[in-house]
């Protein structure tokens, strides 16, 4: 395990789901985004 170029030697310590990972991060970007969006209508609504 001395040699490093290897790949079939490297051992993947964490699997990652990149699927998951992507859909977590798009559904956490919306939710924010839609929480800044209802923050700014209700700041426009009382400000008139």
């Amino acid at each position: 395990m001395s040699e490093t170029r290897q790949p079939e030697l490297h051992v993947n310590e964490e699997p990652r789901n990149d699927f998951i990972d992507v859909g977590v991060g798009f559904a956490v970007s919306t939710g924010i985004f839609f929480l800044i969006a209802i923050i700014a209508t209700i700041l426009s609504v009382i400000s008139q």
